[in-house]
């Protein structure tokens, strides 16, 4: 009988006891006994994963639409904008040996890569100059990852700007078109699309930073973009969100020379002086002329207004005139006469449409060109006769 109480009392205070450390482990961590008494693993882990996302497409409607619409112009871009792999031989160094006399070394390959966007159906392709210069072979490969031989139409070292042709007999590649230039705003968006260390079809965004508004062939514009640019993205296209051209990526900027990454100012260079490039080579090819690394970029030492003079011509007409705001000291246009307050209306006859155009015309033409420049100068119209000369930083 005394066992029987004794068992009962031990069975009473362990089962007291067994409530008490229940209630105090109540939303605490770890295994413990009740654990064990319920048959779970010490090594169980809980996992409840959720259910729903936090927001359902209709309450972001506006970054649901541009999410769609950025994969729109990504997937339109794309199949125009192909990798350029390059390969440069060098010839090995030549010692004397004294068996054997002079013994040249073995020819050393050396690997280039860059971008380039397809600008015409049968196979243009315009990249940057730097891609392509004094390399001894241009493969391009499409983002279909077909690969094409190609070779180099011409070149501007100066714009850094390059046009190869696609050999092949395929006609019908997806080509991407120019835009204005000129109209790009600063804060518009952008996108890079290009070749980044190797990894083709990259599709980086943001915006036109900054743009040189200064109206002179003896100044080279750049758009400046904070859109994510690296070595190997030279040479491709900076689109806006029409899937246009409106420059070709050419350079990023280095605040530390350690840091060969981007560092969020990449420049670019205008699409209407890329088209002046390719328009130029284009022009050379068919007049039979061949293929050169020189083209274009001619110099006169112009600093224009941007607004638009018009002229009253008489009968009822009237003329579109550039007005010269500057002249470079020692520049062609000053050994030629040009003065400030000249308002040039025409270049060998053909009448102008914007100051710009004027521009375009005197860089798509090579140095030693001879012009005739119709210009009003006191109010009576007059023509000068003008030779292209060569930008001073090119030579």
């Amino acid at each position: 009988m005394e066992t029987l109480r004794r068992l009962t009392f031990a069975l009473t205070v362990f089962i007291l006891a067994t409530l008490a450390f229940a209630f105090w482990r109540q939303g605490k961590e770890g295994y413990g006994l009740l654990d064990f008494l319920k048959g779970e693993s010490p090594n169980a882990e809980k996992f409840t994963a959720s259910s729903a996302p936090k927001l359902d497409l209709d309450d972001v409607k506006i970054l649901s639409a541009m999410n769609d619409e950025f994969s729109k112009l990504s997937a339109a871009v794309l199949p125009s904008v192909v990798s350029v792999n390059t390969k440069t031989v060098r010839r090995g160094q030549t010692a004397w040996h004294p068996f054997f006399g002079l013994v040249s070394g073995r020819a050393q390959v050396i690997p280039g890569l860059g971008s380039g966007a397809i600008i015409s159906k049968e196979g243009h392709v315009i990249t940057n100059y730097h891609v392509i210069a004094d390399v001894s072979e241009v493969l391009v490969t499409t983002n279909d990852n077909k690969q094409f031989p190609a070779r180099i139409l011409g070149a501007s070292r100066e714009r850094d700007i390059a046009l190869l042709k696609i050999e092949g007999s395929k006609k019908d590649f997806p080509a991407l078109t120019f835009a204005n230039s000129d109209a790009a705003k600063v804060g518009q968006l952008v996108f890079a699309v290009g070749n980044p260390f190797g990894l083709s079809g990259t599709v980086t965004q943001g915006i036109i930073s900054a743009r040189d508004r200064h109206l002179s062939d003896s100044q080279l514009d750049y758009l400046q973009t904070d859109t994510v640019i690296n070595p190997g993205n030279s040479g491709g296209p900076l689109v806006n969100i029409r899937g246009e051209m409106i420059g070709i990526n050419v350079a990023i900027y280095r605040g530390d020379e350690n840091v060969r990454a981007w560092q969020g100012v990449g420049l670019a260079v205008p699409a209407n002086d890329a088209k002046s490039v390719i328009d130029a080579i284009l022009a050379q090819t068919k007049a039979g002329k061949p293929a050169t690394t020189a083209t274009g970029m001619g110099y006169l030492g112009l600093v224009l207004s941007p607004e638009i003079v018009a002229i009253d011509a008489g009968l009822g007409t009237s003329l579109i005139g550039a007005y010269v705001t500057e002249l470079d000291p020692q520049s062609p246009a000053i050994a030629a006469g040009l003065m400030a307050g000249d308002v040039i209306t025409a270049i060998n006859g053909r009448n102008l449409t914007t100051p710009r155009e004027l521009l375009d015309q005197i860089r798509a033409l090579s140095p030693g060109t001879s012009i005739q420049l119709t210009l009003l100068r006191d109010g009576q119209l007059a023509q000068m006769n003008v030779t292209i000369g060569q930008r001073p930083d090119s030579q």
